[in-house]
């Protein structure tokens, strides 16, 4: 099948879908398609592309023995044209719910609507029989179909559960309420055969408890299969002599919950967001399961695909807006998962380092604390870790290496720790060791450059492993994810360690864990010196500090916002998305933070780093994954050191 360009046709991939439960009255289908067609004309003034109502919304779902009347079958009939005579020049997919007969059996349906037009006839499978259902009583499955195509409104449609419709570059199949419900529900099927959206109508009423059982089905659902799933339920103009239905809608995106509608209106309503089709694409082409050859049953399946032309010109449809949240810190837990997630994280790193201890049987470490944020996370770590294998603290040998850049706020802030966890405290300062290293090279002290820089963080590597072989211990390494990624590490440097506690965690999570662990693990004193730590700028201390004694070497003045460079990095590696998608995304994000031009300065400077700084990832010490980007190339990233960039800058000159 030929792909066309899905940021053109999609806008970055994103296609508008809304879920819908109409007012309506059970066998009105006059007042129920007049509501109905007044919603159409209100969503294609949003630009919806995908609007799905609820199951039988043409007659309800709850006319029982109605069914069996001629004269509630002919006015659906008659509904429907009415609907497709109003979507003559909609360029927008409705998918509406009707009874149908088909030779003489009648079916739960789902009519797929576009340009005045039925595209598609989708009968719903798995027939509810139990407790308040009593599907069977007037409805056949889609097994007991014998055609592929019938004669509706005067043309012929394809009919049933083996269509997969592609529209705007994106591909949908439909199952019906029940069908989710089902061990095996239609859409493992679908999306096995490449749909990427799930549209189910449903009319599932209310029982204490269904709630929230059915929102995480339907989240379920879309996360198993990758795949958006938009639900549309039935509201309370559904009958109430048994039952009460409440108009669950929502829209989901691989296991999130993008938007939902208003539960126990009486009124319509409409939930829509924004599915990102290319991120699930993405996501699927590195899941290996998604082929339907893995899956010897399915060898003789087969699916149509129902093509769907545009009615507008591409190139007029307008670069899309934005509702859905764009998270601006991915890789930060949300405030109500915090204790949570944190708690989690905090347990892999400190289970990681306890278990090479118990293999190397070693009973000591040695790690380099400046007073910074990376080190002081790696320290807590090895702290927690010690006393989990019941090793005293003293075996933990915490070296402050002060050089030419060290202020006495880091400094202090070094050995207030390092005295409050009780660990063994040693000192030593770099500064003749590095004088004389200067003199041996023949650099000039005065010159700050690159190796006015990196001769001092060598030196301290040269310090912690030396220290380590002395005392029989481990070298614990301190850098996290955001410096491996842009490269800021010195190469054999800090870069280099014996195990590296903090190799997956990227920096804007270090804020986070550091401030977890000071709000919930220590006492208030140690809880003061971290919030310190929490406050100070983030930097190398390489170059001499103001006369002022502050620092004045800013990482994040010459880098970058490590806050942008987390999101480029969570946007290119777990999601696979392209520079100039990630830079669309970023100026939505980070709209009340960063300017367009200052987004793209530092998305420029991303891509460079990255890709130049590649030859450091490719020989950086063991340390544990936390989440789900890892740059270890024994793990989730392998790259060729000599890779070029030249695409992905090419791309990001033309963006303004």
């Amino acid at each position: 099948m030929k792909i066309e360009n899905l940021k053109k046709m999609n806008n970055y991939g994103f296609v508008k879908v809304a879920a819908t439960s109409p007012a309506l009255k059970v066998a009105d289908c006059k007042f129920n398609t007049d509501e109905i067609i007044k919603i159409i004309k209100d969503a294609d003034k949003q630009d919806i592309s995908i609007l799905l109502f609820p199951e039988m919304c043409i007659t309800a779902y709850t006319c029982q023995d109605l069914f069996n009347q001629r004269i509630l079958l002919d006015a659906a009939l008659q509904s429907l044209r009415s609907i497709c005579e109003a979507t003559t020049n909609v360029d927008m997919i409705v998918t509406v719910g009707l009874p149908l007969e088909i030779e003489n059996k009648l079916y739960n349906v789902a009519a797929v609507i576009h340009g005045g037009k039925v595209q598609g006839i989708i009968p719903k499978t798995f027939l509810p029989n139990y407790n308040e259902f009593y599907d069977k009583r007037w409805f056949s499955s889609s097994y007991e179909l014998k055609k592929n195509s019938i004669k509706v409104l005067g043309g012929e449609v394809p009919v049933g559960i083996d269509i997969i419709f592609e529209y705007r570059n994106c591909r949908f199949a439909v199952e019906i309420c029940e069908d989710l419900w089902a061990p095996i529900p239609p859409s493992s099927l679908h999306i096995l055969f490449g749909a990427d959206i799930i549209l189910n109508p449903s009319a599932s009423p209310e029982t204490v408890g269904k709630q929230p059982y059915r929102r995480s089905l339907v989240s379920q659902q879309s996360a198993r299969c990758i795949a958006g799933y938009v639900y549309a339920a039935a509201g309370n103009g559904e009958s109430t002599t048994d039952l009460v239905f409440a108009g669950s809608s929502m829209i989901a995106e691989n296991g999130e919950i993008l938007a939902e509608g208003e539960r126990f209106s009486f009124e319509s309503q409409t939930c829509f967001a924004e599915i990102d089709v290319e991120k699930l694409r993405n996501d699927r082409l590195k899941n290996k399961t998604f082929s339907s050859t893995e899956y010897k049953n399915l060898e003789n399946v087969q699916y149509r695909t129902i093509k769907i032309d545009w009615l507008k010109n591409v190139d007029e449809n307008p670069e899309i807006s934005l509702t859905r949240f764009i998270n601006p810190t991915p890789f930060v837990p949300p405030t109500e998962k915090t204790n949570e997630r944190c708690s989690e994280i905090f347990c892999i790193q400190v289970g990681a380092l306890a278990k090479r201890l118990l293999h190397t049987t070693l009973q000591t470490c040695v790690v380099g604390v400046s007073g910074g944020l990376d080190s002081t996370l790696a320290l807590l770590v090895m702290v927690k870790a010690f006393d989990k294998l019941n090793i005293p603290r003293e075996n933990i040998y915490g070296i402050t290496m002060p050089g030419f850049g060290t202020t006495d706020r880091t400094y202090n802030n070094a050995l207030n720790l390092m005295k409050a966890l009780g660990v063994t405290i040693r000192e030593i300062s770099i500064k003749d060791a590095v004088l004389q290293h200067f003199k041996d090279i023949a650099h000039d002290p005065q010159v700050h450059d690159i190796t006015y820089e990196n001769s001092q963080a060598r030196e301290r590597t040269q310090i912690l492993m030396d220290y380590a072989n002395k005392v029989d211990g481990l070298v614990i390494g301190t850098g996290d994810l955001s410096e491996l990624a842009l490269g800021w590490c010195t190469y054999n440097g800090d870069h280099m360690s014996m195990y590296a506690v903090n190799t997956s965690i990227p920096k804007t999570l270090v804020k986070t864990l550091v401030k977890w662990v000071a709000e919930t693990q220590l006492d208030d004193n140690t809880h003061n010196i971290l919030l310190d730590i929490l406050d100070t700028p983030i930097s190398p201390e390489l170059l001499p500090a103001g006369t002022d004694g502050k620092i004045l070497q800013i990482t994040e003045d010459t880098v970058g916002p490590y806050l942008l460079h987390d999101f480029f990095l969570y946007n290119m590696l777990r999601n696979g998305f392209e520079p100039q998608k990630i830079y669309f995304l970023a100026q939505h994000a980070f709209k009340e933070q960063y300017s367009s031009k200052e987004i793209l300065k530092w998305l420029k400077t991303f891509y460079r780093r990255f890709f130049s700084q590649q030859f450091k990832r490719s020989c950086m010490p063991d340390g544990p994954k936390v989440g789900s980007i890892n740059l270890s190339p024994r793990g989730d990233w392998r790259m060729p050191s000599d890779a070029s960039a030249t695409l992905w800058l090419q791309q990001l000159d033309t963006m303004q």
